[in-house]
């Protein structure tokens, strides 16, 4: 119950309403418990009319039952008012605590680092945005707004029916301890299966998701049926799950009527007896089978809130195992914010580097310079450290072991908005939003600039196809960018990049889908974006890099060789090594 306490803070922000909100339950309850009073005096005073047969007087009579009628009508009536008054206050509350709470959640996952994601499946987090964050609601909605309400019905119903017959209302009230104790220990089974379930259904998200997003490989492999079988068995475990708590909460209703039931036995054996001792008047016994009618919803009440309180507590625990991870990449201390730009200079100094404490280094004693406006190449084989090499100039990983610089300044001393503003990144995954092509361009551009849009395409070479899509720039490219061809998507990540005109380019190997002609023309149209611009280039291909200022290879996560095109080649290491099978590749592809 402790995570829950972490919700004061939403509470607390909207004070004003929920304490408005209390007030209105104070006064609907007190109005409606006036109702059986009203009731109990009536017929107290019918009794008493119709008792003296000998002078029945039909004008007191239609008083009575006038007078209490409308006193009652007046009751039911302020009562109903002010019971939509409290939706209106506490249930709205909780939507807008819901809101906050949604919204806290997403910026937080906005600011968490690439190794979170990596660790935590897409699905997973997407049912923490949904399903425990509905499951919290509940809790500053419907339980605060029960729980108070029940409680004060309990002590104002109490209180009067003690005014009425105090024997009476505490053999009416014994079998209450009972029902705490049933509610308490049947709420701990709840919590441990209701977090079971929310685990189940992170696991269903995210087969859902991977299907959504794989559905090509799928049709591919003709695994349609097994992904149907598959989310049938998950589907399947989930309902079993569902099914055991339900099991448990089925016990709620039946053991809520029979102890309500076990009351009203009472009240009809004791307080029976008491009417024909005369201790007791007809009236009042009628006051108190009804206000055991009215004890009859909160003590229900009482489970179901206990229910949504297990539930809620089981989903903010999960919330705050996220809420809780720690940003590790931000502005601190160190960050000098005098630093409004960079120029591009950048310097690697004994940077080595590993993911994990446990796992091996992927980088090792890396020195490099680059200087400021110069085009580095970066070429090895597959997993040598390349990309993880240039995740680090854009702190998408922070080192422990050396420094990186940028124009003299450590990296972490720079701004973090200033750097990754200033650095435009290509990665090897492409990705592209649900957009039309023209948002996915401009997407780091706070203007809607179609010449913008127009110019960096044509750099890409993207334009010719654009003119055979149905709205030009402005077609709906699909999920991920589904309708294009992999080219196509590297060529609008290329375009998007270039839009920001960061201070530094990164593309890794970003013309792997594109053919080699396109490859030589994108390149001739960057060959006049680069100057001036610090550029790196990750590439297998030796066509693609063969041009630049300085090439490096790495090997084990080691710098082995660097120099330029032709001293590589004549060097006979791993660069003409790799130059050799692609010059004996394109002779073969000729001679097909």
């Amino acid at each position: 119950m402790g995570s829950l306490l972490q919700l004061n803070k939403y509470l607390f922000r909207y004070k004003t309403k929920l304490v408005l909100g209390i007030s209105f339950i104070l006064v609907s309850n007190a109005a409606g418990v006036l109702i059986p009073l009203f009731i109990k005096d009536a017929i107290d005073g019918l009794r008493t009319v119709f008792s003296n047969i000998t002078v029945y007087d039909s004008a007191k009579v239609y008083d009575i039952v006038l007078n209490n009628g409308i006193l009652i009508f007046i009751a039911a009536v302020v009562s109903g008012f002010f019971r939509f008054l409290i939706r209106q206050t506490i249930i709205v509350v909780s939507r807008e605590i819901e809101y906050d709470i949604r919204q806290d959640f997403w910026t937080h996952i906005q600011r968490l680092p690439l190794r979170f994601f990596q660790n935590n499946s897409t699905g997973n987090i997407m049912a923490h945005a949904t399903n425990d964050i509905g499951a919290v609601r509940m809790y500053v909605g419907p339980a605060v707004m029960y729980s108070i309400d029940t409680i004060s019905t309990f002590i104002i119903v109490i209180a009067l029916m003690i005014t009425i017959n105090i024997p009476l209302t505490i053999y009416t009230l014994l079998p209450l301890p009972i029902l705490s104790f049933f509610v308490y220990k049947l709420s701990k089974r709840i919590h441990k299966k209701f977090t079971l379930i929310q685990e189940k259904f992170s696991e269903l998200t995210t087969k859902a998701q991977e299907s959504f997003s794989g559905i090509r490989v799928i049709k591919s492999y003709v695994k349609e049926q097994n992904e149907v079988d598959a989310f049938n068995k998950l589907s399947n475990e989930y309902l079993i799950r569902n099914m055991d708590k339900v099991k448990i909460q089925a016990l709620f209703m039946p053991l809520l009527y029979l102890i309500a039931g076990t009351s009203v036995i009472i009240v009809i054996i004791l307080g029976g007896s008491m009417v024909i001792n005369g201790t007791l008047s007809l009236g009042e016994i009628t006051a108190f089978v009804v206000f055991l009618g009215y004890l009859i919803w909160p003590t229900i009440a009482f489970g179901w809130v206990a229910n949504i309180i297990q539930q809620a507590d089981a989903s903010m625990k999960r919330l705050d195992k996220i809420m809780n991870e720690k940003y590790e990449i931000e502005d601190s201390a160190k960050t000098d914010f005098s630093i409004t730009d960079i120029n591009g200079e950048i310097e690697f100094e004994n940077v080595s580097f590993k993911y994990n404490d446990g796992s091996d280094y992927v980088l090792r004693n890396i020195n490099l310079k680059i200087p400021c406006g110069s085009t580095i190449a970066i070429i090895g084989h597959t997993g040598e450290g390349k990309s993880t090499m240039v995740n680090l100039i854009a702190r998408l990983y922070d080192i422990k072991e050396g420094t990186i610089k940028i124009d003299g300044n450590p990296i972490n001393t720079i701004p973090l908005k200033i750097l990754r503003k200033s650095i435009g990144l290509v990665p090897q995954e492409t990705f592209l939003f649900s957009e039309t092509l023209a948002n996915n361009i401009l997407y780091g551009v706070n203007q809607k600039d179609k010449e913008l849009v127009k110019k960096y395409s044509s750099v890409a070479m993207l334009d010719k196809d654009v003119d055979d899509f149905p709205n030009g720039y402005d077609t709906m490219i699909g999920e991920r960018g589904i309708t294009l061809s992999g080219g196509q998507k590297q060529r609008t990540c290329l375009a998007r990049a270039l839009a920001v005109e960061p201070r530094v380019l990164i593309l890794d190997d970003s013309f792997s889908a594109i053919d080699t002609g396109t490859e030589e023309g994108i390149l001739k149209n960057l060959s006049s974006y680069f100057a001036g611009r610090t550029s790196i280039l990750i590439s297998h291909r030796i066509s693609t890099i063969r041009n630049a200022d300085k090439i490096i290879v790495l090997d084990k996560g080691r710098i082995v060789e660097e120099g330029l095109h032709d001293e590589l080649v004549a060097l006979g290491g791993i660069y003409a090594d790799i130059h050799l099978k692609q010059l004996l590749e394109e002779e073969l592809e000729e001679i097909n």
